[in-house]
Formats: C-alpha cells, sequence, structure tokens
C-alpha cells in the first residue's frame, strides 16, 4: 500500500454524520495529528466499508492505514479513546458500556437506528486498502485546522 503524503490522513474515523454528538466526536477527532474524519454516508466511506467487509456495516470504523488495521465499534471507541488520551478508567468504562452509551446517544438524538454489532480489530484488507486514498482525501476535505 502507498504511503498517504503529508497533505492525507493516515488514519480515518468513519462515524455516524447525521448524529450530532457523534459529529462532534469526529470534529474533536480531526484535532489529532494525521486523523481524519469522515460521515458515514459519503460514498468514499460506502465504498470502503463495502470493499472492507463484503457488505456496508453501519457501525463507528476507525482505520490505521499505517498499522494495517481496521477497528469497528466497541474496539473504535476504545482505540479513539486511547489515541486522544482519555483515562484507563474512562477508555474501560466506554468499553464495557459501548452499546448502552451509542442506545443513550439514539435516544438523545432521536434515532431510531442501530449499529451493526462489528466490535473487533481487523487487518485492513488488501480491497480496502485501495480504497484508502480516497477516504483519506475525503476526510481533508473536511478536516478542522486547530487554531
Amino acid at each position: 500500500m502507498a504511503e498517504p503524503d503529508d497533505r492525507e490522513h493516515h488514519s480515518v474515523l468513519i462515524y455516524d454524520g447525521e448524529c450530532p454528538l457523534c459529529s462532534a466526536a469526529a470534529t474533536a477527532m480531526r484535532r489529532l495529528p494525521g486523523v481524519g474524519a469522515v460521515s458515514w454516508y459519503d460514498d468514499p466511506a460506502q465504498g470502503f466499508l463495502a470493499a472492507q467487509f463484503e457488505e456496508v456495516p453501519f457501525a463507528l470504523v476507525f482505520v490505521d492505514s499505517r498499522e494495517e488495521r481496521v477497528y469497528a465499534g466497541r474496539a473504535a471507541a476504545n482505540e479513539l479513546c486511547e489515541r486522544a488520551g482519555v483515562p484507563v478508567l474512562v477508555r474501560d468504562l466506554v468499553g464495557e458500556n459501548y452499546e448502552g452509551i451509542a442506545d443513550a446517544i439514539e435516544t438523545v438524538v432521536g434515532q431510531d437506528r442501530d449499529p451493526d454489532p462489528y466490535h473487533d480489530s481487523y487487518p485492513l484488507a488488501e480491497r480496502a486498502s485501495e480504497r484508502f486514498e480516497a477516504l483519506s482525501r475525503a476526510a481533508e476535505s473536511t478536516a478542522v485546522v486547530p487554531t
């Protein structure tokens, strides 16, 4: 896989772009060096997910091209907490209560769509790796520059 250049992200979060709380979390993650975010509803995210999973799961997904890993659901939340420097206690609470937190967010924002049950870390599939550049460019176009 070709390594992204300095303008692109080596990690990309795919999140529910219709959820205000998820969008706020994605904005915060964009502040981490080399991390971008793309709404699940965007075409590059859909193409990447289909290539990685052979379907398009509705799930929080974090892709790290350098590690060649894809984290989904609970594993994505844990990885994001770790990279953001969240204390271990909070990280553990997020991991243990991921479904409950997701249900609470759905209730608060009025959504009735449950995330699909993907909660592991997966090797980056070759077909998905080929789509990572487009995913990274889509994240670049929506990146937030720290002030």
